[in-house]
């Protein structure tokens, strides 16, 4: 047996032991193996990061803009320096392959260099003579503590999302990490601590619902961000406006591609399969449901079964691997179960992923890309969240009747259409309800200075992660009217 690190809590500058008797495993998802021990942190250590937090709050609001963005210069540099590291780290914990782990922190970075522009970025506004001799402003201020609960699927991008930017504007943050995949936001906070922020502006207690819930109810917090599945993010949204905070809550998702008759056929084919396959399916843009004109659907099917085929699945940080495994073996169950339960709805099983080896990795949580045809809109399938590598595919006879089917859909974070047209092409955007929409893009990512959307049930609250929505959401419009006599 080789002793792993038991993960420490970053409270008010420093490491802290947990006095925690709840400590669970992380395990590597590829091999099986148990990579670290995290504790369930106690209320009274959750209160600590909430007292360090407010108490450094009224030094860090004072200290001007450019200072503050100036940390932010030197974390970039860090980060860019420890880009490799940092990228390993996310695919031994997450398992997804190296590339997209890169591709990962990349996105992060971007979100580091947002939040360096951030006295220009947090500016507010003015008018002369709104009335006589009275002039008046709006300035933008730092409200406090926020804090995110993360998820394990992008464990160092997402806490990115919103550190940064809160941060930047003056606010002071606590970071709840997903227990199942800890350590990116480890290797994170030890760039934090190196950078020298003042103690207690940036805090991380690794935790599970009971940490969540003190953050939620505490008085001493302001706003909570939060990723995550719809279920868990409707109460935390709900908890959140009982306790008069703010919340900004990136949820689940169903996304739809659909495919005209005029697209690019091998383009279009490229898209889905990275849509669908990268990060094993676990990522809230991740292609779902692919809606295939009666014209070109035949085509297409056959395209995209021969590509699922020859996708290599094996351990991320080899060269050459597609697709990594699913986080856990909980839920390459429940991938198994959807499977296996559109079989018995009568959908046509073209592709089976169930049964994938891996040599050298017996013990990994890996599920090979499945394709589904005959796809019914009423089916499991197509109307729940999968969160892994199974495509679905429903032949439609017009575009009216694809939009039908994703209006249908209680989720609305993202879709995509595949045409030559920019009539087809307006129309979607225009009418389609979903808040990220890709025109010929299988990933409707927004990079960090736009607004990460989604509608529906895959959004609650008012103000989105990322870009000026951020920005808002950080900070508290302040109006000044003056005269002098």
């Amino acid at each position: 047996m080789v002793d792993v690190p038991v993960l420490k809590n970053y409270i008010n500058g420093e490491w802290i032991e947990s006095n925690s008797t709840d400590i669970r495993e992380v395990r590597n998802p590829a091999t099986g193996e148990v990579i670290a021990k995290v504790p369930m942190s106690t209320v009274e250590e959750t209160e600590d990061a909430i007292k360090a937090a407010n108490k450094a709050f009224a030094r860090w609001r004072r200290t001007i803009p450019v200072t503050r963005a100036r940390y932010f210069f030197e974390m970039k540099t860090l980060m860019e320096e420890k880009f490799e590291e940092l990228a390993r780290q996310v695919v031994i914990e997450n398992g997804k392959t190296i590339d997209e782990a890169r591709g990962e922190i990349r996105r992060g970075i971007e979100n580091v260099e947002l939040a360096t522009g951030i006295p220009s970025l947090m500016m507010g506004y003015n008018a002369e003579d709104v009335a006589v001799d009275i002039d008046e402003m709006v300035i933008r201020q730092p409200m406090g503590v926020f804090f995110c609960l993360a998820p394990f699927n992008f464990p160092s991008m997402v806490p990115l999302w919103f550190l940064p930017t809160a941060v930047a504007t003056g606010n002071t943050f606590i970071l709840k990490p997903s227990p199942i995949a800890p350590m990116s936001s480890m290797k994170l906070f030890e760039l934090i601590d190196e950078l020298g922020f003042p103690p207690g502006v940036i805090n991380l207690v690794h935790g599970d619902v009971d940490s969540a819930n003190t953050l939620l109810d505490s008085p001493g917090t302001k706003g909570v961000s939060f990723v995550g599945s719809t279920p868990v993010g409707r109460i935390v949204y709900e908890r959140a406006a009982a306790n008069g905070k703010r919340a900004q809550i990136q949820a689940g998702a169903k996304n739809f591609l659909l495919v005209m008759p005029d697209a690019d056929l091998e383009r279009t084919a490229s898209a889905l399969m990275t849509s669908c396959y990268g990060c094993a399916g676990e990522r809230c843009l991740a292609g779902a449901v692919i809606l295939a004109m009666d014209e070109i659907h035949d085509s297409l099917v056959k395209t995209l079964v021969d590509r699922a085929k020859i996708i290599r699945v094996g351990n991320g940080l080899e060269e050459g691997v597609h697709m990594g495994p699913v986080i856990t073996a909980k839920a390459k169950a429940r991938t198994i179960d959807f499977i296996e339960r559109a079989l018995k709805e009568g959908a046509n099983l073209l592709v089976d992923g169930r049964d994938v080896k891996v040599e050298g990795h017996p013990n990994g949580f890996f599920v090979g890309p499945t394709i589904f045809g005959d796809v019914k809109p009423d089916m499991c399938i197509a109307q729940e969240e999968i969160f892994g590598p199974v495509m679905s595919i429903i032949k439609v006879k017009s575009y009216e009747e694809a939009l039908k089917i994703i209006s249908a859909s209680p989720y609305g974070n993202a879709a995509s259409i595949f045409t030559s047209s920019g009539k087809w092409a307006r129309k979607f955007g225009y009418e389609v309800e979903a808040g990220n929409i890709g025109i010929n893009i299988g990933i409707a990512a927004p990079v960090a200075h736009f607004p990460f959307s989604g509608m529906k049930d895959s959004f609650f609250g008012d103000l989105h992660g990322q870009g000026k929505d951020g920005i808002r959401f950080f900070t508290e419009d302040k109006v000044v009217i003056t005269r002098w006599f």
